[in-house]
């Protein structure tokens, strides 16, 4: 039967024998057969035999062994160690760009790599394809518009409040200059006409104004000067009607639709528009309070 699978030989049937047994080609062959069969099986220490199966050690050692000289060798403990420091090779050489010191601070500088956790080696990066969050010292975007950071060589649009304080010792802001925005109305004041602060502190209607008017101030369609303004909070809005012969104005002024009584340049109301001409009505809308106001007006007359 040789071995049983676990490396266990064990004698053929009729094995052992007792003293006094006769000898005989039956049980001498078939014993003998069995015992060649096993030695046939097992490693010849000269080298001879071929694996027929992947050998297990058992969690023991194979000592004693040559270092390798053909690609396929197996390896002892004592070449590998002298190959990974670097010891007469250049498997792990500087020149092959890889370090051959076991110093950590050498090795970067060797590899010129940046060390882990907080450090100064990193002066630039490339070739990310994903963008370092916030968090992680970035913006969280590729581009700078992306990441919504305006610069200033290009057009930007500012969809949120921007508020510039300055210093007890500077000012804000400086501008060399300036264009506001101008809502050009191709049409005559209504009856109740609004003016939209959001869609420009200028609104200018061009044709005839054909009756006297409610102006109604608000920031937007959707939003009262009451929300987009808080206390302290200062708007000038100007308002250009066109005249023909017979003369408007407006004699109602509301903000978010309550009607406001402002002061007026000069200590009086104006009464009348001006005849052929266009009239300019400028307001300070100042919020002292919530939903109330002081605010300021006039009226000129260009022609």
């Amino acid at each position: 039967m040789s071995r049983n699978g676990s490396g266990t030989y064990s004698l053929p049937s009729g094995n052992p024998v007792v003293s006094g047994t006769t000898i005989t080609s039956a049980w001498a062959n078939t014993t003998l057969s069995d015992m060649a069969s096993a030695l046939t099986g097992s490693l010849a220490s000269d080298g001879q035999t071929t694996l027929s199966g992947n050998l297990n050690a058992g969690g023991n050692q194979i000592t004693n062994a040559a270092d390798p000289t053909t690609a396929q060798a197996l390896a002892t403990k004592t070449y590998v160690d002298t190959a990974v420091s670097g010891v007469g090779t250049t498997y792990l050489a500087k020149a092959s760009n890889l370090s051959d010191v076991a110093n950590a601070t050498t090795s970067r500088t060797n590899l010129v790599a940046a060390k882990s956790g907080a450090n100064s080696d990193i002066t630039s990066l490339t070739g990310l394809t994903t963008a370092l969050t916030v968090g992680q010292g970035g913006t969280g975007a590729t581009t700078l518009a992306g990441a919504n950071i305006a610069v200033t060589n290009v057009t930007n649009s500012f969809t949120a409040t921007q508020t510039f304080v300055g210093t007890t010792a500077s000012k804000a802001i400086n501008l060399t200059n300036i264009a506001e925005t101008t809502n050009i109305v191709a049409s005559a004041p209504t009856a109740t006409t609004a003016f939209y602060v959001n869609s420009g502190a200028v609104q200018y209607y061009t044709s005839n104004t054909t009756t006297n008017f409610t102006l109604n101030l608000a920031f937007s369609s959707g939003t009262s000067m009451n929300t987009a303004l808080s206390v302290g909070d200062t708007v000038t809005v100007t308002l250009m009607v066109t005249n023909g012969s017979t003369a408007y104005y407006p004699n109602v002024i509301q903000i978010d639709g309550t009607t406001v009584t402002p002061k007026w340049q000069n200590g009086s109301a104006p009464s009348a528009g001006n005849a052929s001409s266009l009239d300019i009505y400028c307001f300070a809308v100042i919020k002292t309070a919530s939903a109330t106001y002081t605010v300021i007006g006039s009226q000129s007359k260009f022609a």
